[in-house]
Parts: C-alpha cells; sequence; structure tokens
C-alpha cells in the first residue's frame, strides 16, 4: 500500500528566511511517523503549511496518492488532518460533550441530536479504552484527560492524519504513559499520528519512523529500531556530539549549601544534604516525591517549617526570595515562561531584572549601564534572536532559557538551584545547558540541578539525591549512580 500522506519538495520562505527548502515526507496509515529537530529546523512550518495555516511557495501534498490543496484549516479539517498543538484548543467551561462536537454538532432536523451524539462519543471513547464523563466541565479535568478530550474529538470529526505536537509537555511521567498506550490504540483505528517530540527518549518508546530536519531541510528519514540516540542527535544538531553530557572533573571547594532535617508540612520530611563549591548535586524522584517544593523553600518562596540551612557554615533563616538573594542563592524555576521571564519584556530588560537596584540611579534605571549587562551575558551564554530589544517572547525556548540563567549570573549567585532546566527545548540547546552547567561548577559555582531525565542527572552530577514520598530515600556517588538503583530508590523498593 502507499503512504497515506505525501508532502513533496515542500519550500516555504518569509522575508529574509527559508524556512522550508524542498521537504519531503510521508506517513503511513496505522504509522507513528516522529518529527524531530532542533528550534527552528522547520518543524512547525511543514505542519502549518500540512494544516492550512501557511500556503507552500512550491511542492505538493497528496492523500491517499492524490494532490491536495489545503487552502485554510477548514479545508484540511475536511480532508481529514487534525492538529492537536501543546496548548490545546478546548473550552474549559462547557463540557467533554461540547468541546467533543464543537462546530460540528449533529442535528435531527432543526434539533441537536444529543442521544446521537453521546452514543458516538461513548463508542469512540471504548474504541481508545477512555473513561470520561461526557457531562464533566473540561476545565475540571487533568492535563492528561483534556488531552483524551482533544484527541477523541480529532476521530470524531474522521481525522485520518493526526499531528501531536510536543504532547507530553505538561504531563508527568504516569501520564505520558497513558498517552503512549492511546497512541497505539489512535493506530489500530488506521490513522497516521505525526509525532513531535524534543524528547528522544519518546521517539524510541512510540514511534515507527522517525525523520530529521535541520536548518529547512529533510536530513533523514529511518526506521526507528534502525537509528541510535547518538545519530538522531548528530542529525539534529550537524555536528559530532560525543556526549549529550559534558562533564569535567570537578574541582570541589568548602560547603556553599547545607540543609539539616528540613521540614515543610508532609511534603517534605527531615531532609538533609550539602552542596559544595564546584560540584553538581542532582535531586531525583518522582513526580510528588517534594524535589521541587524544596527548591522552592530553599529559595524562601515556600519556607521551611523546620530543620535547619547553612549558607557558608552559617545557620540562616530564608523567608523570602530577597533574603536568598542576599545570601548568594539563585533560582531557575520549572515553569520560565510564567516564573522566570516577563514575556512582553525585552531580552535586555529581563537579563537585567534581578539587579535593577545596580542598574538605576535616583530611582531611574540607566539603560546605557543596562544594555551593557545584557550585552555582556547575551554574548556570554551565546543569547540567539532578533536583538536585545526584542520581547523575550519572540525567543526559542532554549533562548529563554539562558536569558533566564543570564538574568541570574549577573547578580553574581554562589549557589544555583535549577529546576528542570532543560524541559522543552530541543537537543541542541540542552547540550549548550549542559555546558554552561559545567563551566559554571567549573568555575566554582554550586549547583544543585532538579530534573526529571535521569540521565541528564546520571549524566551532568558529581552526586544524585534520590527523594520519595518527602524523604531523602538515598545518596548515591555518580560511580555508583545507575538508572535501575536511582528508580529502586525513587519508588520505595530498595
Amino acid at each position: 500500500m502507499g503512504p497515506l500522506l505525501e508532502m513533496r519538495e515542500i519550500t516555504k520562505t518569509f522575508p529574509g528566511v527559508r524556512a522550508l527548502d524542498r521537504v519531503s515526507f510521508d506517513l503511513r496509515a496505522g504509522e507513528v511517523h516522529a518529527l524531530v529537530g532542533e528550534n527552528g529546523a522547520g518543524k512547525s512550518t511543514l505542519i502549518k503549511v500540512l494544516s492550512g495555516v501557511h500556503q507552500a511557495d512550491e511542492g505538493q501534498i497528496l492523500l491517499d496518492g492524490r494532490p491536495v490543496s489545503v487552502a485554510d484549516p477548514r479545508t484540511a479539517q475536511a480532508l481529514g488532518i487534525a492538529v492537536i498543538y501543546q496548548e490545546l484548543a478546548l473550552f474549559p467551561h462547557l463540557t467533554v460533550l461540547d468541546n467533543l462536537y464543537m462546530g460540528r454538532h449533529l442535528r435531527r432536523g432543526r434539533l441537536l441530536d444529543w442521544s446521537g451524539m453521546r452514543a458516538r462519543a461513548a463508542q469512540v471513547l471504548t474504541s481508545l479504552e477512555v473513561s470520561l464523563d461526557l457531562g464533566e466541565v473540561v476545565g475540571r479535568l487533568s492535563a492528561a484527560q483534556q488531552q483524551q478530550v482533544a484527541i477523541a474529538r480529532a476521530l470524531l470529526q474522521d481525522a485520518r492524519v493526526l499531528v501531536m505536537d510536543e504532547p507530553t509537555a505538561p504531563l508527568t511521567q504516569k501520564d505520558a504513559a497513558i498517552l503512549f498506550r492511546l497512541t497505539r490504540q489512535i493506530r489500530q483505528h488506521g490513522v497516521g499520528v505525526i509525532f513531535i517530540s524534543h524528547r528522544l527518549d519518546e521517539v524510541f518508546e512510540v514511534a515507527d519512523r522517525v525523520t530529521v530536519l535541520r536548518d529547512g531541510r529533510h536530513i533523514l528519514t529511518a526506521p526507528v529500531a534502525e537509528v541510535s540516540r547518538e545519530e538522531l542527535v548528530r542529525h539534529m544538531v550537524g555536528r559530532t556530539v560525543a556526549t549529550l553530557y559534558p562533564k569535567s572533573a570537578p574541582r570541589v571547594g568548602d560547603v556553599a549549601l547545607e540543609v539539616q532535617g528540613a521540614g515543610k508540612g508532609d511534603v517534605i520530611r527531615d531532609v538533609s544534604f550539602a552542596v559544595r563549591y564546584g560540584e553538581i548535586v542532582g535531586v531525583a524522584g518522582l513526580v510528588g516525591s517534594g524535589r521541587s517544593t524544596l527548591a522552592r523553600a530553599l529559595f524562601g518562596l515556600d519556607p521551611l517549617d523546620r530543620g535547619r540551612v547553612l549558607v557558608d557554615g552559617q545557620p540562616v533563616r530564608i523567608v523570602n526570595p530577597r533574603q536568598a538573594r542576599q545570601l548568594g542563592i539563585a533560582y531557575i524555576p520549572e515553569d520560565r515562561q510564567r516564573q522566570g521571564l516577563v514575556l512582553p519584556f525585552s531580552v535586555r530588560a529581563n537579563l537585567g531584572l534581578v539587579v535593577l537596584r545596580q542598574l538605576s540611579r535616583w530611582g531611574f534605571v540607566d539603560d546605557r549601564t543596562e544594555a551593557r549587562l545584557a550585552l555582556e551575558y547575551s554574548v556570554r551564554l551565546d543569547v540567539r534572536g532578533p536583538g536585545l530589544e526584542a520581547p523575550v517572547a519572540h525567543l526559542s525556548g532554549g533562548n529563554q532559557q539562558k536569558v533566564v540563567v543570564g538574568k541570574w549570573l549577573a547578580a553574581r549567585p554562589r549557589v544555583l538551584i535549577m529546576d528542570e532546566p532543560t524541559r522543552g527545548i530541543d537537543v541542541g540547546a540542552k547540550v549548550e545547558m549542559h555546558r554552561l552547567m559545567d563551566a559554571l561548577a567549573a568555575g566554582g559555582l554550586a549547583i544543585l540541578l532538579i530534573s526529571s531525565e535521569l540521565p541528564e542527572l546520571l549524566g551532568m552530577c558529581d552526586r544524585l539525591l534520590v527523594m520519595h514520598r518527602g524523604r531523602l530515600a538515598g545518596e548515591l556517588p555518580r560511580d555508583q549512580a545507575t538508572q535501575e538503583r536511582v528508580m529502586a530508590l525513587a519508588t520505595g523498593v530498595a
């Protein structure tokens, strides 16, 4: 059988930029085809051409071997092409049933056929092995359940090509596993799935084939079983990456931060550890283990109820972020867009946020001083984008994360707490972030790294703390830390 979908020699040019240069891509019925590449590789533009948001300058789209014209998103929908974006297009105040049929309600004469819609919706949900209350308000559902609504809606609209754009970004590991099961169920309906993700582990988990784009060009299409993670990385970034985790031998100094018997309600219970200058200490654990709560407590966002914190050997009480900053503690939050940046502000303004007092005279920010500081850290961290005066919202995820790190480095911290610093950024940006971590530690900074990506923790950390239900389940030196040992501690088996 021929491909369900073919995109042949697609070219798309924007002013000054060739976003797609003769890119070809195909999808088979009942297949999951992963589409990967760094930010700016052309993935989003290709999908927007497929879904009718953009019109290709050159090239052809075929469904079942027949050329089609996708003039707009409505035409794409009529052709059976559906896109589920990271930000789900759902109506949170309406019910599941309303969302499933929004704009496509079934009618019996002049009246809406509610019984028919319920029966059809129940049939599709059953086929997906999904249990949802059709009368529940969508805003009350979990992120995973809302995603199930979006997928079921696509099937109710007779989608034959389903694009899933970073579908696991808002999900826990448990919910992601449910999504993978659901994706396999979709395949049994004969639907072709285009799966876009920065997380290569997911590609190997769920995809049959993978296509790599780089700089708007098609680089590789291969069965997932025939390509290694290292090969994918090399094709994506266009250079040989010996390792995703460039880690130097540490030059460890004195204890920078020490925590003794820390407690916060039932979320953190009797946690003790130390971080020395020049080392990276990782914190592993399942979602809900208390990792992020610990980070927020050490930065004064949710102060500890019990225990002691020492900085440079001196007992301190941190009750707000200002105190933490004065003590030389910086915090990179897990949600950079909501907690780490002011998106409408310029790159320059964001880089100067933490040190506004040093940049101000008589209550007014000295623009020249701020510009010099912003230039210094944008060059140092290689922040790429439209320029320092552009809104930080216009930068890629990886470059936004560099700005978050840069604004704190401007305050010259001694301890840097990093909560999920590589979440939602592409593999090339991850390599850059890992190199930056290594350089900062080599420069004497004490780093506490919290991550849900176990390979990242194993690759970048000198020691690894493992949390389970608010307690420190174990501490492993780098040479003794394995995925099996960490998971045993994180799940309470060890």
